[in-house]
């Protein structure tokens, strides 16, 4: 098989790697025209096999900014997996059919096992509550954005930190950009797994500070990242009942905040943030979501060798 690059996980990209994604998008986005043709000919492959709007959507844009064209799949059950088709022959196939393929699936590890059938590039859409790398991207470039660098930010974590894959892609990135401080702010049933607490401890001089009480951080971060609490990643209702509500950002909550403060999320959100918050010059959540267009481009574009 020849030797195909992936992104199943974000360290499989360097720093350096990353930043020149990061660049790339922004050049990108302040001039698309000079790269409308630039994937000409190549076909994405787009396989979904969980539910996803941002994800699905903005890496067919991407795709169709770069001048390529795309085709996939985001109901399992119209494909031959619901007659038993293993995922290493669908993703042999798709390979015949496409050129890259961009995939979600709700096991864990499942698009590292479609990489070693693959003889095309895979990108990890997302992984059951494991790791969401393009998600990362996203959130990066939107921090070069907004902050100018990456690096040296006092950063909160606030909702579902157990099972929230884009938590665990960015906390383990932010990590490797010489972050100040992580606030874990969470209820206790869905705090940050102690495996990555331990791994970020163990290879970087970086603060921890776990806590149940956002409005007592409030005036001390650069950056706060919501997440939703996930209704699927609950095995029974009534714990997720309990906790649905463990966090609502408003305007009243975030008036001690720093003017600079930026106020992120990976959306969907239920009801973690109030729509009065969406007016505030702060609240930079639906820009981050458009900002993952670009920088989605880049990355097709550099596993395809365009760039």
């Amino acid at each position: 098989m020849k030797n195909v690059r992936h992104l199943i996980e974000p360290k499989d990209l360097s720093n350096s790697e990353i930043m020149e994604l990061v660049n790339m998008g922004i050049q990108m986005e302040e001039n698309p025209q000079d790269y409308v043709n630039l994937c000409k000919g190549k076909i994405l492959g787009s396989l979904f096999f969980e539910p996803s709007t941002r994800t699905k959507f903005s890496f067919d844009s991407a795709m169709l900014r770069l001048g390529g064209n795309l085709m996939g799949f985001t109901d399992v059950n119209t494909t031959s997996a619901k007659k038993g088709e293993s995922l290493g022959d669908t993703i042999k196939i798709m390979g015949a059919y496409t050129d890259i393929i961009v995939m979600r699936h709700p096991k864990e590890g499942a698009p590292k096992l479609a990489s070693e059938y693959s003889t095309i590039p895979i990108i990890n859409g997302g992984d059951g509550g494991h790791q969401h790398p393009t998600q990362t991207l996203t959130d990066l470039i939107t921090i070069k954005k907004y902050k100018n660098t990456v690096s040296n930010h006092t950063i909160a974590l606030c909702g579902d930190l157990k099972f929230g894959r884009t938590v665990h892609s960015l906390i383990k990135t932010l990590a490797r950009f010489n972050t100040k401080k992580f606030y874990l702010i969470s209820p206790k049933e869905l705090s940050l797994p102690k495996s990555i607490v331990n791994e970020i401890k163990l290879n970087y001089d970086i603060e921890i500070e776990e806590t149940s009480e956002l409005e007592a951080v409030m005036d001390k971060i650069d950056i706060l990242y919501m997440t939703r609490i996930q209704k699927e990643r609950f095995f029974n209702e009534e714990d997720y009942i309990k906790l649905k509500n463990s966090y609502i950002l408003t305007n009243e909550k975030i008036e001690p905040a720093k003017k600079d403060m930026i106020i992120m999320h990976p959306l969907p959100r239920v009801n973690e943030i109030s729509k009065e918050v969406d007016d505030d010059k702060r609240a930079i959540y639906f820009e981050q979501a458009r900002l993952g267009v670009y920088v989605r481009m880049a990355l097709i574009a550099k596993l395809l060798g365009a760039i």
